[in-house]
């Protein structure tokens, strides 16, 4: 695919059908991961079935249109039809898990130092 910054917006007008980001079935945001949970098929469009194909295994939204080299909105766009169609599977990352309380800590060290 070519730059996207070179083609015209009536090339996304035409990926995505006229819908745009307000139309979105969920709230997708750049580190969302998506992962494929079926296969392309040939009637899809070229987008739809790039997209599945690449994410054989969990990428975030802004890996996928990197690899794309297509806009974030319009990659959204599109992983909500494919959403919306049980094509793909979307979650949030793992947050990093929570530190425990500093006072727990401390209270651990000086048991360990009573020994």
């Amino acid at each position: 695919m070519s730059n996207w910054e070179e083609v015209g917006p009536e090339r996304f007008f035409v990926i995505t059908r006229g819908r745009d980001r307000q139309h979105a079935v969920t709230d997708f945001d750049l580190v969302t991961l998506v992962v494929a949970r079926s296969r392309p098929e040939p009637t899809m469009q070229p987008e739809h079935a790039a997209i599945l194909r690449i994410c054989g295994s969990p990428l975030s939204v802004a890996e996928i249109s990197a690899y794309l080299s297509l806009p974030n909105s319009l990659v959204i766009v599109l992983l909500s039809e494919l959403l919306g169609t049980h094509k793909i599977e979307a979650r949030a990352p793992i947050p990093a898990a929570a530190l425990p309380d500093l006072s727990l800590l401390e209270a651990v060290i000086h048991g360990l130092q009573r020994l």
